[in-house]
């Protein structure tokens, strides 16, 4: 949304937004590395996160997909999960001290090698993950020992934010495409010629599939396997795992999803990352609206 398209109130609420996340931006980089990383979390756990609604729609949603949680867990959800988003965000604006971190890690799992024999072929290669842990941990390490790794994403909501946070993600490797049409044409160019793609599918795309994720209907874009089937590319899922002391990761490569029908694929997707985030749970970005309805949905049926 341009900032021409808000109304005046929605244009004051983003730019203060934007004020105060760019303000814990700019005191956090003036910290070492080690202090950085916890602060921000902190700040956006205790102050955005209230502020903005978060703790809220983080019961809402695992009041409706995981109910049986305890409330203890649930609680302690509540801080974690934008604990996370604030490191997160303050790691992708690190740059080089970010990849400084990640780049003694021992990759694991069989879509390592999987990836390796991707990029003898020449075929193209398709990192799928989540907004778990550090999303970006991935596309970092990967370039580092392949070169350009490409990154799909979704412009903010907040339109004077996203100016400079596109900047920041381009930092960790480059080309960058908006999601859009212009966005994946460039995009499907870039992977044609047989090189690596990072990219999210935990969003809701109301014209998407109606998988399942967390045994409730999610909308989920089709585009990765399609495009997948259409390229005979490799795809991955894999994941950057924050470790207990909040800094470190586990980079893992799943083995490389089957070759089937669109909607399979897309389903073993949703099932990965599912799996993922019921062994770590306070990774994931509860805060998204996941489970909205789909185009023939009525909002009191989601």
């Amino acid at each position: 949304m341009e900032s021409r398209d808000l109304s005046p109130l929605q244009r004051t609420g983003q730019y203060l937004t934007h004020l105060a996340l760019t303000g814990i931006v700019r005191l956090a980089l003036a910290l070492p590395y080690h202090r950085r990383v916890p602060l921000t979390g902190w700040l956006v756990a205790n102050i955005i996160a209230p502020l903005a609604g978060w703790r809220k729609r983080v019961r809402t949603n695992l009041a409706k997909v995981w109910p049986d949680l305890p409330a203890d867990q649930v609680a302690r959800m509540v801080r974690e999960v934008p604990d996370n988003a604030g490191r997160t965000l303050i790691e992708i604006y690190s740059g080089q001290a970010f990849k400084d971190r990640l780049k003694d890690i021992t990759p694991e799992g069989p879509g390592w090698n999987a990836l390796a024999q991707a990029q003898e072929e020449k075929r193209p290669v398709f990192l799928i993950s989540g907004h778990f842990g550090n999303y970006d941990a991935i596309r970092a390490f990967v370039a580092m020992k392949y070169g350009a790794v490409g990154g799909l994403y979704r412009p903010l909501n907040n339109v004077y934010f996203n100016r400079h946070y596109v900047k920041a993600i381009a930092q960790t490797s480059e080309p960058v495409f908006p999601r859009g049409r212009r966005g994946l044409a460039e995009m499907m160019k870039f992977t044609r010629a047989g090189n690596i793609m990072a990219m999210l599918v935990d969003q809701h795309y109301r014209k998407g599939a109606p998988l399942t994720f967390f045994d409730e209907t999610a909308y989920t874009a089709l585009s990765v396997p399609e495009m997948a089937l259409k390229l005979n590319a490799v795809v991955i899922p894999c994941y950057g795992i924050r470790q207990a002391d909040g800094l470190s990761f586990r980079l893992v490569f799943e083995p490389p999803v089957p070759h089937t029908t669109p909607e399979e694929m897309g389903q073993h997707l949703n099932d990965s990352l599912e799996r993922r985030i019921r062994e770590n749970p306070g990774l994931w970005l509860w805060i998204h609206r996941r489970w909205k309805p789909g185009p023939t949905q009525r909002p009191d049926q989601a």
